[in-house]
């Protein structure tokens, strides 16, 4: 599904002049249906590697292939199309609106799609009850729970049948307990759904629920046994 080849990135530190190589080559191939878990200390660019694979960033160097189209041989206007229609995106703050309900918040990406208010409607309240919250469509995230708000964040994510869901660090700003709630939600989609799911975290508990994971380790990746 997923091929990156030679993927390097570079950011110019500051005023200094400096530049800083976060990845250096990276070499990786991503199955229809995975769950892999990319592991790595905090600062070793898992989320620089999760949003270029998401196509929000680009590599300095390096191709991504998604079933076999070089996703940076797209323009912006065509890459936001790509992501809107095969892409989730989970990332540790849920980034919900706070003025809108839990309903409304699942509904947006549909809405912005072009999707009918009917549809969005009842699209969204079914997939919020698959994820046991119908009985908190109209509050508010400030009237949710931390792992009610992250359920939302993966409804939302869920709205435009995404065939891979990209999370990043989705249980970092929760409590173990909750976080485990959020990993079990995770597997759950992919075994039911058979959606691909690509978790960066340094959490080894979490990548340990992955069917494959790889570290990333001063800007390489290498495979996790």
């Amino acid at each position: 599904m997923f091929q990156a080849q030679g993927l390097k990135k570079a950011f110019l530190f500051g005023g200094s002049g400096k530049i800083i190589e976060v990845l250096k080559g990276i070499e990786l191939k991503i199955m229809p249906g995975e769950m892999l878990g990319i592991e790595g200390a905090s600062g070793a660019g898992k989320s620089t590697l999760l949003h270029i694979l998401g196509a929000l960033d680009r590599p300095t160097e390096g191709k991504v292939y998604f079933e076999d189209i070089d996703l940076f041989g797209r323009s912006e206007a065509e890459l936001a199309e790509f992501r809107n229609r095969h892409l989730g995106f989970v990332f540790q703050f849920h980034h919900l609106l706070p003025e809108f309900s839990a309903l409304e918040n699942t509904m947006m990406p549909g809405l912005i799609q072009g999707m009918g208010q009917k549809e969005a409607v009842q699209k969204a309240e079914r997939i919020l009850g698959q994820l046991g919250l119908g009985d908190r469509l109209p509050h508010k995230p400030g009237e949710l729970s931390g792992g009610e708000q992250q359920r939302v964040a993966v409804a939302r994510a869920l709205m435009l049948n995404p065939r891979v869901i990209l999370a990043d660090e989705p249980t970092g700003n929760l409590d173990s307990k909750t976080g485990e709630e959020v990993h079990n939600l995770l597997v759950n989609i992919n075994r039911q759904q058979g959606i691909t799911i690509v978790v960066v975290t340094h959490n080894p508990a979490l990548a340990a629920r992955m069917t494959r994971r790889v570290k990333l380790v001063d800007g390489k990746l290498y495979e996790n046994d």
